[in-house]
């Protein structure tokens, strides 16, 4: 049975690009501003749209890691963690959005691989120096996924304006 792994693969598309409760999924974000906005930093202090969507796909392909292997790489400390304007658009960002959404496809894909039970199994999280089960961290990966999606709706705002 495979009931809870359905349910957040579900979530995961719903977030990305579905019908949620909250409001706007990532696709209608990200299709209601111009690209030339991306890299834009609306207020000194606060991410762009590019270091938003760099930043999760860190997170994703750390989660992909840490389900193929057992453990992670990275911690929040990491130089990847939050990449720079000025790198990011050397990257492009046609290479950043295909990057982000090759990383849900393939976190899809290997989590359909899967039964309920590999939710109980565990582990090693640099960032939290410990094991987990992976039920934290899918979970995790949800709530991280919405965080942001807030944080764009922000952003995207003042950028708006």
């Amino acid at each position: 049975m495979n009931t809870l792994l359905k349910y957040i693969i579900e979530e995961l598309k719903n977030i990305q690009n579905g019908k949620i409760w909250i409001g706007s999924s990532y696709t209608s974000k990200l299709n209601s501003i111009d690209n030339s906005l991306v890299f834009k930093r609306p207020i000194k202090d606060m991410h762009s749209i590019a270091e938003i969507i760099s930043h999760l796909t860190l997170w994703r392909n750390e989660a992909l890691l840490k389900i193929k292997t057992g453990t992670g790489s990275k911690t929040d400390d990491c130089e990847e963690n939050w990449l720079t304007n000025s790198k990011l658009q050397e990257k492009g960002w046609d290479t950043i959005k295909t990057e982000y959404d090759n990383t849900l496809t393939e976190l899809i894909t290997l989590l359909k691989e899967k039964d309920d039970s590999f939710l109980k199994k565990e582990y090693y999280d640099t960032d939290f120096k410990g094991n987990y089960e992976y039920s934290f961290l899918l979970n995790g990966m949800l709530h991280h996924d919405i965080y942001h999606l807030g944080q764009l709706g922000l952003i995207i705002k003042y950028l708006k304006q």
